[in-house]
């Protein structure tokens, strides 16, 4: 199928998915919608695993719906439009992030994040689909049909492996530093350096602010800096961090493993923030005298909405910003599942989907 077509039939999608809590994926064969007026064919050319993925196949936020395929940071070629489309045309490298379709109608949505609709979010994956009945299926797969106000423009030069996980990745670390107007003079904080870290370092280091990132581990001191990281300090160091006290405007949290928010907050100025972007899966205790003393304050960030997404991906084009990944065939998913939670990967996988056309 090419070109302006509405195609009245739905459309065969060969994907991987897990079919139990825990299970491993492996590949399915399911029909994407029938391609509508507004809506764009997407043939995958590589989607990022994000960490988010392995705990929807794990039911660790108790909510999965199986059969699930994952993958939420899409990137592909158009091969069809819908006749009412006017935003892309068949060609064209396009992406898809976390969402596929809100209300559109809210007061989120009319201010164009659509990720905090009022009404109901549709999920790219694991998530009730409003046009279709039952659940979305994720990126893990040959193709998507996405509504074409949900699809993303990827800037011409952009490497299209290292620019996939930019779509949750990029866009969860660029919104809350460009909510808070990080910049020149600023002294930010990254705590870990993993896919969200090493991005939220990239990125704070280029709006031009001066960053220490914080680590458990030892032996990423060097990667940090290799990354352009001012300062690296190692948080299991009582004295490193007393040093640092009172010493940060602004931190950006994006550890997913319970940890200690009070001795974070300690590093903050007065007025200074901290934000997490990370997802524990249990409630973190904050203590009132952390936050009172020094009118501090604590908030978390998820996505941005499309049109800030949008912006992210032209300033990272830009800047010459991308994350660093490690290129994988879909049958090796299995195995980058058990190296992400090892903390083996440096710092995001990709998949690159040709392996699944090729069997």
């Amino acid at each position: 199928m090419d070109g302006n077509a509405d195609s009245g039939k739905r459309i065969r999608s060969v994907g991987y998915a897990a079919r139990e809590k825990e299970g491993n994926l492996s590949p399915f064969n399911f029909e994407r919608r029938e391609l509508g007026p507004n809506d764009v064919l997407i043939e995958t050319l590589y989607c990022g695993i994000c960490h988010s993925d392995i705990h929807q196949v794990n039911s660790d936020w108790g909510d999965s719906t199986y059969p699930i395929v994952p993958g939420h940071e899409i990137i592909g070629k158009i091969t069809a439009v819908g006749s009412g489309v006017k935003k892309f045309a068949a060609g064209d490298i396009a992406g898809v992030g976390c969402m596929v379709d809100s209300c559109k109608k809210c007061e989120a949505c009319l201010a164009g994040e659509e990720n905090n609709c009022e009404k109901e979010v549709t999920w790219t994956y694991n998530s009730p689909d409003r046009k279709s009945g039952g659940v979305t299926y994720g990126g893990y797969s040959s193709n998507i049909v996405v509504d074409q106000d949900f699809a993303l423009r990827i800037p011409k030069g952009m490497d299209l492996a290292s620019a996939a996980p930019l779509l949750c990745a990029g866009i969860t670390t660029y919104s809350p530093l460009r909510h808070w107007k990080v910049g020149k003079g600023q002294k930010v904080g990254v705590i870990g350096l993993g896919g969200l870290g090493h991005m939220a370092l990239k990125l704070a280091k280029s709006m031009g602010a001066h960053v220490t990132v914080f680590t458990t581990s030892d032996d990423k001191i060097k990667d940090a800096k290799a990354l352009g990281a001012d300062e690296v300090a190692i948080s299991r160091d009582k004295n490193e961090m007393e040093r640092r006290a009172n010493s940060l405007d602004f931190i950006i949290d994006t550890v997913s493993a319970q940890h200690d928010i009070d001795g974070l907050l300690s590093l903050l100025k007065r007025n200074g923030h901290l934000v997490i972007v990370g997802l524990p899966s249990k409630p973190m205790q904050v203590g009132a005298f952390s936050l009172v003393a020094g009118r501090k304050s604590f908030s978390g960030s998820g996505i941005g909405g499309i049109r800030e997404t949008q912006e992210m991906l032209d300033y990272c084009a830009e800047k010459g910003i991308g994350c660093n990944v490690e290129v994988i065939p879909i049958q090796e998913v299995n195995e980058a599942y058990k190296r992400v939670i090892r903390a083996e990967v440096k710092y995001r996988f990709v998949i690159d989907m040709a392996s699944l056309r090729q069997g």
